[in-house]
């Protein structure tokens, strides 16, 4: 029975030493291993064995990329106090875990300090809005800043990014105002400019109409002659050889009766209807022709 119990006591130990003589690593990970409190080697991804009761774990530390978010608090070169949001992301270099873990006690706070250090140092020569548009420059050299003093440590730096600028609530407002002002008086131009091009083409279409109206009438008085004097030939060579003039004048005023009924506005026009009327009218015509015959025969004066 003694017999028993021991062998199943030694079983047990050597299966616990054989269980304690491997450790597993998950993938991106590595392990830490020290033997009897010094740093003995560095065991990555998958089975890895190690001298049970002798060496152990002391940590797992991550290969993967990491990020880690900054908020820096400055001063611009124009006096304007800023928060500006920092998002470094880094990792570490693989075959140097033994510096990332043993060398630094609190990586994370030396960072900071580095992106702090340098943030300010860049935006102090900038004024507020410099800064918004030099954003890339300022991550640009936090992580040129970073690539130096932490390379020796262990640790890898893939991207520094500037999220953003943030002034004080007050400055942010003033800031809009004037952006607003400028929009404003922009559109103010614009619409100005735009009532100025359209009066000018109205100037110019008017110019024009008023151009090709003076050229209409011309040429409309130029057939109003040519057709008085193709009148006076027709006459003539009707026998009419003398006043023709005034026949063609009771034509045309009776012409013009016409065309003022057809093409006026106004839908009643007054005319003699009874046949007294009509014979004032034409004996106002006949006393004109009369006139006029007497001038023109009467004695001419020396």
């Amino acid at each position: 029975m003694i017999g028993l119990i021991v062998g199943v006591v030694v079983a047990l130990i050597v299966l616990v030493t054989i269980l304690d003589g491997f450790i597993i690593v998950r993938t991106r990970e590595a392990a830490i291993i020290e033997r009897l409190g010094k740093f003995q080697r560095v065991a990555h991804a998958g089975l890895n064995f190690k001298m049970p009761y002798i060496d152990r774990v002391r940590d797992k530390i991550s290969l993967q990329v990491r990020q880690l978010d900054v908020m820096v608090e400055t001063k611009t070169k124009d006096n304007v106090f800023v928060q500006i949001p920092t998002a470094v992301q880094y990792q570490v270099v693989e075959g140097r875990e033994r510096e990332a873990y043993y060398m630094l006690s609190n990586h994370e706070q030396q960072i900071v300090a580095y992106v702090q250090d340098n943030v300010r140092s860049s935006v102090a020569n900038m004024n507020l809005d410099d800064s918004f548009s030099s954003k890339d420059t300022i991550a640009q050299n936090v992580a040129e800043s970073l690539r130096d003093n932490m390379a020796e440590y262990g640790w890898n730096f893939v991207n520094t990014l500037v999220t953003d600028i943030r002034p004080d609530a007050r400055v942010r407002e003033s800031m809009n105002s004037i952006n607003a002002a400028q929009r404003e008086r922009e559109a103010a131009i614009a619409q100005a400019e735009a009532e100025k091009i359209r009066v000018v083409k109205e100037a110019e279409g008017a110019a024009e109409a008023k151009k090709l109206q003076g050229r209409g009438v011309a040429e409309q008085r130029k057939e109003i002659v040519e057709g008085i004097a193709q009148q006076f030939a027709l006459l003539r060579e009707a026998g009419v050889e003398e006043n023709p003039e005034i026949l063609m004048l009771i034509s045309q005023y009776l012409d013009a009766m016409v065309d003022v009924a057809d093409r006026s506005h106004t839908n009643v026009m007054y005319m003699p209807s009874n046949p007294q009327g009509m014979l004032d009218l034409f004996g106002g015509m006949r006393d004109a022709l009369l006139a006029t015959n007497r001038i023109q025969s009467g004695p001419t004066r020396s």
